[in-house]
């Protein structure tokens, strides 16, 4: 078993009303941030290549370099492995970047395994390769793959849209945050979409890509 699948906008809207049942606080952030995203997406290659592009960057520059991947046609295995470094790079993409675009389509993973792998198996496999780590992973299982109960506790907008809203002396650890999302299963991917949510009408930022 893998757990509840977010397949639909009445999934999410299940676990926003659960939550807000469970905590005043995600009822005052949902009141004013009303209904939540799906944010679903395809599984497979090019959202996985799309995760890696955006690492530590702001959602306008992953758009921007992303944007480019796509009209130079670079979004599959076998794209990337008849590119140059040089075209990568046009793009946009660092040589880090560049080099994690080539693990990943070398790999060989087999996206099909990961529909019916349980959540840490699927994160443990996709951090095997090289560039992906657990936040790339996390996103990946959340969006890709609509684990209800995935939750991505290192991601900054997270922490800072948690801080806010349970007016926190300081914004909160990996760990610390992780903690306080185990109160909030078996719906912490809509708690991450909440707090998301949360962080762009707090702050008039994006906390992720859409």
């Amino acid at each position: 078993m893998v757990g509840r699948i977010i397949e639909t906008p009445n999934c999410v809207a299940e676990g926003a009303a659960y939550l807000a049942d469970l905590e005043p606080r995600f009822k005052t952030a949902l009141d004013l941030t009303g209904p939540l995203p799906l944010r679903r997406r395809e599984d497979g290659f090019e959202p996985l290549l799309s995760a890696i592009c955006s690492q530590q960057l702001s959602v306008a520059s992953a758009d921007a370099i992303w944007g480019r991947m796509e009209a130079a046609g670079l979004t599959t295995a076998a794209a990337i492995n008849a590119a140059s470094d040089d075209d990568i790079r046009a793009c946009g993409m660092s040589r880090p970047k560049t080099r994690y675009a080539r693990a990943l389509a070398d790999c060989g993973l087999d996206f099909a395994a990961l529909r019916a792998a349980q959540n840490e198996e699927v994160i443990a496999t996709l951090v095997e390769i090289k560039g992906i780590g657990r936040w790339t992973a996390e996103i990946y299982a959340m969006f890709s793959l609509g684990r209800a109960d995935v939750f991505a506790p290192g991601d900054l907008a997270l922490q800072e849209a948690a801080k806010i809203l349970f007016d926190l002396p300081a914004r909160p650890s990996e760990k610390a945050l992780a903690q306080m999302a185990e109160n909030w299963s078996p719906w912490r991917g809509v708690a991450a979409r909440l707090l998301w949510a949360y962080y762009r009408a707090a702050k008039n930022r994006e906390g992720i890509r859409e």
